[in-house]
């Protein structure tokens, strides 16, 4: 068994736009060989650098976690702010361990696939791993992990069980990030929700919005598979959170990806733009679609 870790670099493509490709690139480049120092301080070995990332392998899963999580520390603690303006450099991670095949000193595997899927789904600061790489840490390692529910991964057909490594204490982190970019959504955004003929605006700031088959509900939608109150949508810590309430669970596709973040009785941010299937997956049994936009 071997633990792979796919480390990436949140909001590259905007450091790029700001400080111009010579500048990001001797700052990337200089970033990722001290990090690669990092994983390999804690036994990793890099099998390649990615650009604006890395691809590790570790022998032992608590090896992996601990190296993500000094990363992670050091970043929040230590923070990197190119020019000395805007926001930190942070860092989005996946976990994951499984059979590796390694040719000419590249890796290949589901873990690997599986692990870079994981770094896709992250946010800023997180790192996601699943029950694999649970199972082999030690018990007071465990105790840092919060389950996320069943998720389907990219050219994955079963789902599977995410965990995020809660590495920094007091920190909210109640809610999972789908893409965030390392910009913070101005208060003069706003969230809109439409389907089934019904529109929702809702502003920052505003009231918590239900989302269900109840007569009273925001949204309401007559449909056996959406509980009576399915889902609900509000403003915390600046960003639009939808929490689900549900019996069957929501599936949210964000922008183009093909695979959903699926919530059971959990939370996540919405970002950009894309899709909420109530009670079922999208294209299935024609199960209740919204559209849900995130706007200026």
């Amino acid at each position: 068994m071997t633990t792979v870790v796919f480390a990436d670099l949140v909001g590259s493509t905007r450091l790029f736009e700001r400080l111009g490709d010579e500048t990001a690139s001797r700052l990337v480049t200089e970033l990722t060989s001290d990090l690669s120092k990092v994983f390999e301080a804690h036994h990793g070995r890099v099998v390649k650098l990615l650009g604006d990332g890395l691809f590790v392998v570790f022998p032992h899963e608590g090896d992996a976690v601990a190296a993500c999580v000094a990363i992670q520390t050091r970043l929040h603690h230590s923070p990197i702010r190119p020019g000395g303006l805007g926001q930190a450099i942070q860092m989005q991670m996946g976990v994951e361990s499984g059979e590796v095949v390694e040719i000419d000193g590249d890796c290949y595997g589901d873990a690997v696939n599986s692990a870079a899927r994981l770094a896709d789904l992250a946010g800023a600061e997180q790192i996601l791993t699943t029950q694999k790489v649970k199972d082999g840490l030690p018990r007071i390692l465990q105790a840092s992990l919060r389950g996320l529910g069943p998720m389907y991964l990219r050219g994955k057909n079963d789902v599977t069980e995410v965990y995020r490594i809660e590495w920094l204490a007091g920190r909210d982190a109640d809610a999972t990030i789908m893409g965030a970019s390392i910009q913070v959504p101005q208060r003069s955004q706003h969230l809109e929700v439409s389907g089934f003929g019904q529109h929702l605006r809702i502003s920052p700031g505003s009231e918590k919005v239900a989302i269900g088959r109840a007569a009273t509900a925001n949204l309401s939608i007559n449909d056996s598979r959406v509980s009576r109150v399915h889902a609900t949508v509000e403003w915390r810590g600046g960003q639009f959170v939808l929490c689900d309430a549900s019996s069957f669970g929501t599936w949210v596709y964000a922008g183009s990806q093909a695979d959903a973040v699926v919530l059971r009785r959990t939370e996540c941010y919405l970002v950009g733009q894309g899709e909420i299937a109530l009670g079922g997956e999208r294209g299935v049994d024609e199960v209740p679609m919204l559209r849900y936009t995130v706007a200026s």
